[in-house]
């Protein structure tokens, strides 16, 4: 009897070790909230005090040492009081514990002691927020969301864009309507070329006019030449699309003043403009100069121009999108003058740290620390800055370069043709 109960014992344990692994492998969120939660709540409230004395977040309540007359007596340490924690509540892939700070301590403290959570939880990553004053938010994920990221779903909005997805599950959008104008920084073969693609097919469906500004000879921008209203692919020749694009952000200003409007977006359909994106890739080719008087002024105006688009253009129907693998203030003044302007930030892996700091130093140094981690492994993966200005890690989507193109064919028909740059069309003819 006891051999036939055993056998059965074993057979229900394989029954459920199988299941349990086609339910990690097909529903891994399920896995986590039946197994991985549990196991790792209990690890959380049973390894906390110990993780919190040996990383200095626990606090004595009073010294171990006290005066008696004049002499200084030392008496056995008092036990070290850990910070109160929330019950771990659970999230898709992971789990979040509220932390009451102690007095006098910051959250600094408990950024360096991300990686002892990690391993005492046996969790991937475990990012440090500080929601409130007094209390640090604790978020713990249980793999990396941003392996397989998949393609989370956003509505469908003009001049949004559904890039890929964020490390908190949620869609990854850039919306510029929210956020005008964008940054992007990221070293060869991190992503920021797959970025702009998508960006392109995904804005080459929507009635608006992208225009190219590839110093590069149209290597990158010039493969989707067929949905862009004009393409730049010299320095000479950005000068007179952004002089253009000036001139046109003029018109605009007479059409809403006239209609007595404060932007495009309040004019009437029949009246309203349409949005231009402009997309510099390489904004480095803009601003370097060989020395020579000539390429001094050419410098010198494109700095000018995209500084008065990035200035007025929001209101206009005019965006910016700037990519570049170095982004420093020694490409002169006018780069920081217009990162100013730059309200959307996203940073893949950088060569070196000033193009971090140029990119998101500004807003949160937290980010920068995190931009800094990601590793040549991780292409596609961007701390990027959301329109309420937090920050997230996230990855874009893969669009292989052919699918890029086809769309940027499929949709050519849609390209608007801009007066301001029919003209310079023209011109060159």
């Amino acid at each position: 009897m006891g051999s036939i109960l055993l056998a059965f014992a074993l057979a229900v344990l394989a029954w459920v070790l199988v299941v349990g692994d086609l339910v990690r492998r097909h529903r891994p969120a399920w896995h986590w909230y039946l197994i991985g939660y549990p196991l790792t709540a209990c690890r959380v409230l049973a390894t906390w005090r110990r993780v919190a004395v040996l990383n200095d977040l626990a606090v004595s309540r009073r010294p171990s040492r006290g005066l008696l007359g004049d002499l200084v007596v030392k008496g056995d340490p008092l036990r070290p009081v850990a910070p109160r924690i929330s019950f771990p509540r659970a999230t898709r892939m992971g789990l979040t514990v509220a932390v009451r700070l102690h007095a006098g301590q910051t959250p600094v403290t408990y950024m360096k002691a991300a990686e002892a959570f990690v391993h005492a939880w046996k969790v991937h990553a475990v990012r440090v927020t500080s929601p409130e004053r007094g209390l640090v938010l604790l978020t713990a994920m249980a793999s990396d969301p941003l392996q397989q990221p998949g393609l989370a779903t956003a509505p469908a909005e003009l001049l949004s864009a559904l890039i890929g997805a964020l490390e908190t599950g949620g869609a990854w959008v850039m919306n510029l309507r929210l956020v005008p104008h964008w940054l992007i920084a990221g070293a060869t073969r991190s992503g920021k070329s797959t970025l702009l693609a998508r960006l392109i097919t995904q804005l080459a469906t929507q009635p608006v006019a992208l225009v190219g500004i590839d110093c590069k000879g149209g290597m990158e921008l010039g493969l989707f030449a067929g949905r862009l209203s004009a393409l730049a692919t010299c320095r000479r020749e950005a000068v007179a699309v952004l002089s253009a694009l000036v001139v046109d952000m003029q018109d605009r200003m007479t059409v809403c003043r006239s209609a007595g409007v404060r932007s495009i977006w309040e004019l009437p359909d029949k009246l309203r403009p349409v949005p231009v994106v402009v997309i510099v890739d390489e904004i480095a080719e803009l601003y370097l100069s060989d020395g020579t008087r000539e390429s001094k002024a050419e410098a010198e105006q494109c700095s000018t121009l995209l500084l008065r688009i990035g200035q007025l253009g929001a209101a206009l129907g005019l965006h910016l999108v700037v990519a570049g693998q170095r982004v420093g203030s020694d490409l002169g003044p006018g780069v920081t003058a217009l990162r100013a302007q730059l309200g959307g930030r996203i940073c893949h892996r950088v060569n070196d740290p000033g193009t971090a700091e140029m990119t998101l130093g500004d807003l949160n140094k937290d980010a920068v620390a995190v931009a800094q981690s990601i590793t040549a492994q991780e292409r596609g993966v961007a701390v990027c800055t959301g329109p309420d200005g937090g920050w997230s890690r996230a990855r874009s989507h893969l669009t292989p370069t052919e699918e890029a193109v086809a769309t940027a064919r499929k949709y050519a028909a849609l390209t608007p043709q801009l007066p301001a740059l029919a003209v310079l069309e023209g011109e060159s003819k």
